[in-house]
């Protein structure tokens, strides 16, 4: 048990009632489930607390980070960077395979599976997860022995918010070389870039599961003439050197033409701050920032995601160019990445996280507008729909999938104030995440909590 439990209650709750504050509600809600509800009370921190900001800085550092062998062991507060931090502190050759988002929540991040650039090696977090402590609806702390088979199944990869809290987790660790190798090739229109972003869809997949490959498209002035165009950054992480790396690339992808001047060799760590586009060589601990805006998302933003699973024509990509030069598109940009590897090698019942063999690549669409532009938002959602609709033909159908940690209310949506969703009405958006796992996921929920009571817009629904 933990010696005190300190509940901070933040802006988007999992309840919403148009008649009731968050706060009255939660408590409530205590009442109605714990006999000495009132010493929680003195618990409860909201905003119209004085402390309220420093009490909620303070409890969401609380990282409980410890390392044993190779397990590690964290609070749900901690950050991705944070992790990645206090691993390299004490082993420049272990890693976790989690995310490239420095400032993204642990928690929230494995509880919808979890890919970075070490998942074509070794699977997604989730699959690294060996147990954690979750709070159920009943308030019982559970460990993976307590909650059995099936929870502990559902909360690595089925979203948070669903079957309870989870307050820390226990996670394996994995073997990285020393220094791994980082590049980046960037190439415009005018340098053949659609060539060789349909030539990579043939190669990127079949790479050794040592190479996590990636391309970000985005709109640029040539360097040449300052006209707009579009360019394609192949970037890539190797677990190796340099000096194996550009052989094996030349055999591999000759068209791109790497060579050593693109490459650099760091640690693990560093490398995740290359891939979200820090510059080579900025300290450490920036893994430490926890306000840092990402390259790739500013204020305002909206994503979106695809799977691929069958070759894109090249003239598919030639008429997707234009989009780009649209005035909504300043920010926008396409991250496709590479699957493969040890992606191919695991069922896609073994979390609710399905999306494994079969996948070239997965497509994450993107784009961003600063604050004074937030009145006129809704130009760049329809940008976003405009990209997302001509993409239909060439991405998975029947579902067409989503990853859930792009969370995307766009493809469906549950009433969070009725207590008793609709599975018909989740199964439209639910298919989508976790194919046909969303079943098993439903049945879990009708088990574990079965009057709904942690819920929002696309939490698994318990049957009727």
């Amino acid at each position: 048990m933990f010696p005190f439990l300190l509940i901070v209650l933040l802006p988007l709750s999992w309840r919403i009632s148009a008649s009731a504050q968050p706060a009255q509600e939660f408590l409530h809600c205590l009442s109605l489930r714990f006999h000495n509800s009132s010493s929680f009370a003195k618990l409860v921190y909201t905003q119209h607390n004085s402390s309220y900001s420093s009490v909620l800085k303070s409890s969401a550092q609380n990282l409980r980070l410890t390392l044993k062998k190779l397990r590690y062991g964290l609070n749900s507060g901690a950050t991705i960077g944070e992790l990645y931090y206090e691993i390299a502190r004490k082993s420049r050759t272990l890693a976790f395979p989690a995310g490239i988002g420095h400032t993204v929540g642990v928690g929230g991040h494995l509880s919808g599976g979890g890919y970075g650039v070490l998942f074509r090696k070794y699977g997604l977090g989730a699959d690294n997860v060996i147990d954690a402590r979750l709070i159920d609806v009943e308030g019982r702390i559970l460990d993976k022995k307590s909650m059995g088979e099936d929870l502990f199944w559902a909360i690595r990869g089925g979203g948070g918010g669903s079957f309870g809290i989870v307050l820390a987790w226990k996670l394996k660790l994995v073997p990285v070389p020393a220094n791994v190798t980082v590049f980046t090739v960037s190439k415009t229109l005018e340098q053949n870039a659609t060539k060789l972003v349909h030539q990579w869809q043939y190669i990127a997949h079949k790479l050794p599961k040592e190479i996590h490959t990636s391309i970000i498209i985005s709109r640029v002035n040539s360097s040449e003439n300052e006209k707009m165009t579009v360019q394609a950054s192949f970037t890539g992480i190797f677990l190796g050197s340099t000096d194996e790396l550009v052989p094996l690339m030349e055999e591999k992808f000759p068209q791109l033409g790497i060579v050593k001047e693109d490459c650099f060799e760091m640690s693990w760590a560093e490398s995740n701050l290359c891939a979200t586009q820090c510059p080579v060589g900025v300290s450490l601990e920036t893994l430490l920032e926890r306000s840092q805006k990402s390259v790739l998302s500013k204020t305002f933003f909206k994503a979106k995601s695809d799977f691929v699973k069958q070759l894109i024509p090249e003239s598919a990509f030639q008429g997707l160019w234009p989009k780009f030069y649209e005035d909504e598109a300043k920010f926008a940009s396409m991250v496709f990445v590479a699957f493969g590897g040890k992606m191919e090698e695991i069922s896609e019942t073994e979390s609710p996280y399905p999306h494994r063999a079969g996948n070239l690549y997965s497509i994450l669409y993107v784009v961003d507008w600063e604050e004074e532009e937030n009145k006129n938002s809704k130009k760049f959602m329809s940008w976003m729909g405009r990209v997302y609709n001509y993409m239909t033909p060439y991405v998975s159908k029947s579902p067409r999938e989503a990853y859930s940690n792009y969370r995307d209310l766009d493809i469906g949506a549950n009433k969070i104030n009725n207590d008793k969703e609709s599975y018909a009405e989740a199964r439209v958006w639910g298919l989508k995440y976790f194919k046909n796992n969303f079943d098993r996921l439903v049945h879990i929920k009708t088990k574990v909590d079965s009057q709904n009571f942690f819920r929002h817009e696309q939490s698994i629904p318990p049957l009727s």
